[in-house]
């Protein structure tokens, strides 16, 4: 995948392209690591990069699929401890939780598709506190708000990746890229 968003084709496109690319630096951070590497905190907070990676997996799936799709979620929503995004459960590691991830892109593509207008309003699930301001939520804010929430844990997690053996996010992104035999322009 290359250092910028490929050209897109209309606004749904451009939405999911940007949050694809998100999504990558964000998987592109563990390139490389070990386990023991993308689950330690080498910082004074309780960030990994596993558990930024389960963070915004979750965080997707839960606005994506209760939001813009309308379904349930009932592992995932309600949120009933905030904090499991970021711890690893029995049996979680990197690898499931890339795997999973590439998951959620998937349903993420498939729900916004089914979406006939991104800018309708879109109701609070009934479970959900009220918000000021969310009467006015879209899709297209949905998808706004997952590309910054997205991009931000990136940053976190360039941060930290940084910390542990000095790689950045365009040498990860060419060394994944190299690893799968692909070649993109910068």
């Amino acid at each position: 995948m290359p250092l910028l968003v490929r050209p897109v084709t209309d606004e749904r496109d451009a939405l999911l392209a940007y949050l694809d690319k998100q999504r990558h630096a964000l998987r592109v951070a563990v390139h490389g690591l070990t386990e023991e590497q993308a689950t330690s905190t080498p910082a004074a907070s309780s960030l990994s990069l596993a558990t930024l990676i389960k963070h915004a997996m979750r965080t997707e799936r839960r606005w994506v699929v209760v939001m813009i799709g309308r379904r349930e979620l009932p592992e995932l929503w309600p949120m009933r401890d905030p904090g499991a995004d970021f711890r690893l459960g029995e049996g979680e590691s990197t690898a499931n939780l890339l795997e999973e991830y590439a998951s959620v892109d998937a349903e993420t593509e498939s729900i916004v598709h089914e979406v006939a207008d991104l800018g309708a309003p879109l109701p609070l699930p009934p479970d959900a506190p009220p918000v000021p301001g969310s009467d006015q939520w879209s899709a297209r804010w949905v998808l706004f708000h997952l590309i910054e929430e997205t991009a931000r844990h990136a940053g976190h997690a360039d941060i930290i990746r940084e910390s542990l053996d000095g790689a950045n996010a365009p040498s990860l992104m060419q060394a994944a890229e190299a690893s799968l035999g692909e070649t993109h322009p910068s």
